[in-house]
């Protein structure tokens, strides 16, 4: 038996939230919709949607029959959210702003503002799932593997967690599709959103151009030659393939890792002498890591990990990618840092992303990856 409750959910304007509004409403939950305003500086620019966005949002609600209410976070975000993103990007690193937006912004200040409004419950249209267990909460997987978004919110608390629900994870995203239709709802076949929210679909390094001054240097392939210069090492990250504009090289003979014709993938970044490493052919060693170092690490039930200790489990260093086995171990001076060692060499793992635990279908949270030991080094 569904208990009622009064459930603030997010409204982006797309159709999964469309949908999870739609099930709470049907469950006979009090159903309040907000929509964030998380940007502002450029809203007005061609690239930004927040405005269809809310046109949407309120199309949405409408149809379904519930208030939906605008509220402004673009001033925690650019101090929770942006602030960070430019200081990892000026460091060389690449930073990812979904999984801090969700843990200061969608479960943090938006949480505050639905439990002022008298909400039991937020939801949103991620793709995952909570468990009540004993005396904890438990973040797992959504149930369809190519729309699992628990990667983005590995961060979450025991706190966050025991106020959340997400209506469609267990439900796959062609049904949800299929449900937008047969409900009627204005959003059913709005295209998904890519990227990041207030970078749009302008081409990235136009937008970092505004934030971050160009430092250009060399690129060097892995045998130390020159063979172009780059435009700023932020604008780079690895296992990057498209943008590098160099050719091939006029000195023949097969380079190590690669043929002559096959693609160059960034390989190394070099902040102290500002050189980019470039290296041929996706298989070549310089891009595989072996374990890495990660800090700022945040468990979604720390007791549960302080019990479990150094262990097996899976991992993801990036989105979307099939579960890895990795042994991991806390730093013994550093509670909130850990070292990961993979079973298998991993691709292009890259520091400023997170590393992310899995116990099967339990996510149990992760870190930051600082640095990485390389399979070869260059």
């Amino acid at each position: 038996m569904i208990v009622k409750q009064r459930i603030v959910v997010g409204l982006s304007g797309g159709v999964d939230s469309a949908v999870s509004a739609w099930l709470l409403k049907q469950q006979g939950h009090e159903v309040i919709g907000i929509f964030m305003k998380n940007w502002e500086d450029d809203d007005n620019d061609e690239y930004c949607s927040t405005k269809q966005d809310f046109i949407d949002a309120a199309a949405v609600a409408d149809v379904i029959g519930i208030e939906l209410e605008h509220v402004n976070f673009a001033g925690d975000y650019k101090d929770r959210v942006f602030s960070e993103f430019l200081r990892e990007y000026k460091a060389g690193r690449t930073p990812n702003p979904d999984v801090l937006c969700n843990a200061e912004i969608k479960f943090k200040a938006f949480l505050d503002h639905a439990m002022r409004l008298g909400a039991e419950k937020i939801a949103t249209g991620h793709y995952a799932r909570v468990r009540s267990t004993v005396g904890s909460y438990q973040l797992l997987k959504g149930v369809d593997p190519a729309k699992d978004q628990s990667y983005f919110l590995h961060r979450l608390t025991q706190a966050q967690l025991a106020k959340t629900v997400f209506p469609i994870g267990e439900v796959h995203k062609t049904e949800i599709r299929k449900m937008a239709l047969e409900i009627g709802l204005p959003n059913a076949k709005k295209k998904d959103s890519t990227g990041i929210c207030f970078i749009g679909e302008r081409p990235f390094r136009e937008f970092l151009n505004k934030y971050i001054d160009s430092q250009p240097g060399p690129i060097k392939d892995d045998k130390g030659r020159v063979i172009g210069e780059h435009m700023g090492l932020s604008f780079y990250t690895l296992g990057q393939r498209q943008g590098l504009k160099i050719g091939g090289l006029k000195e023949p003979g097969a380079q190590r890792g690669g043929g002559d014709h096959e693609p160059w993938f960034v390989a190394k970044k070099d902040v102290s002498t500002r050189t980019l490493y470039v290296v041929r052919g996706h298989d070549h060693p310089w891009l595989y890591s072996t374990a890495l170092k990660a800090i700022d690490a945040s468990w979604t039930n720390p007791q549960r990990m302080k019990k479990l200790g150094p262990s097996q489990f899976g991992s993801k260093t990036r989105y979307r990618q099939p579960d890895a086995l990795c042994h991991w171990l806390p730093e013994s001076t550093d509670q909130y840092a850990l070292n990961v060692r993979f079973d298998e060499p991993q691709w292009a793992v890259t520091p400023g992303q997170s590393i992310v635990l899995y116990d099967g279908e339990v996510c149990l949270g992760g870190a930051i990856i600082d640095s990485t030991t390389p399979f070869e080094a260059p």
